[in-house]
């Protein structure tokens, strides 16, 4: 095409899909050989595998986004659908978990002691590290919401502070479940108990450390001059993302960590 007629963005043919299932399929594989044989060494090959693929498929986005100029109104809006439907399926990827969360704690059945928690587990304090974490990741949706102002408004010193202060609640948040998971007096083979609340913790506590990257990639972006005042979905999307898992949270802290103890 010498010129083109329509506002759309047609994508130049990328490896970066096929590599990251690659890496996925290698990330799987070597976990299931870590846990049962102790070897790490797929493990490290599709991890590998998978940061160069993470790096070079934002480093191509980032390009049509700031320097080539292919994300237009339009193509933006399509971005925005696409963010829109991705959190709404993980949205139900949650409802799954506390699915089963519920139906074996509103009906405990004869085999965990017609109790819940069942006989035998000693849950988790909720007033104690479960409810500093859910001060911190509720400071972090005010900072982030502070950085998308501030970049709507152009400051950008506060911008880049806020966010980079939104980046460090998050890391702070995964060491916080990390001490969590490494003092708890259960693991995650104590029945469905354990199983439900490493499941549902442990995915979010990834969704965490995701969300974290996003939004030091944005951090990255901003001290780099990429956002403008009406330019910034990269941003805007990682926001969303970090409401999302606000939310889910707070769900989890109120089912599981209070309720459920």
């Amino acid at each position: 095409m010498t010129h083109q007629m329509h506002s759309y963005h047609m994508v130049n043919p990328s490896p970066w899909p096929l590599t990251g299932a690659i890496a996925a399929l290698l990330m799987t594989s070597g976990m299931a050989m870590w846990f049962h044989y102790q070897k790490t060494s797929i493990l490290a090959i599709g991890l590998i595998i998978m940061l160069a693929t993470m790096f070079q498929w934002w480093r191509d986005v980032i390009r049509e986004a700031t320097y080539q100029g292919h994300h237009t109104p339009l193509v933006q809006k399509g971005l925005r659908y696409g963010m829109i439907l991705f959190i709404s399926s993980e949205v139900f990827f949650f409802i799954g978990f506390f699915w089963a969360f519920y139906n074996a704690s509103l009906a405990p059945t004869p085999e965990v002691g017609e109790c819940w928690p069942p006989t035998g587990i000693l849950p988790l304090n909720p007033f104690e590290v479960p409810l500093l974490n859910t001060a911190v990741l509720l400071a972090s949706g005010v900072t982030v919401t502070w950085a998308h102002h501030s970049i709507m408004e152009g400051n950008r010193k506060e911008a880049l502070q806020s966010l980079l202060l939104t980046v460090l609640l998050g890391i702070y948040f995964t060491i916080l479940q990390a001490l969590e998971y490494y003092e708890a007096p259960f693991t995650i083979a104590d029945g469905v108990y354990g199983s439900t609340f490493f499941v549902a913790t442990g995915f979010h506590g990834l969704h965490v450390i995701i969300g974290s990257m996003f939004l030091s990639v944005c951090l990255l972006r901003l001290f780099l001059f990429h956002f403008t005042t009406k330019h910034h979905f990269g941003f805007e999307a990682a926001a969303w993302y970090w409401h999302f898992v606000d939310v889910v949270w707070l769900f989890l802290y109120i089912s599981i960590y209070w309720w459920g103890s």
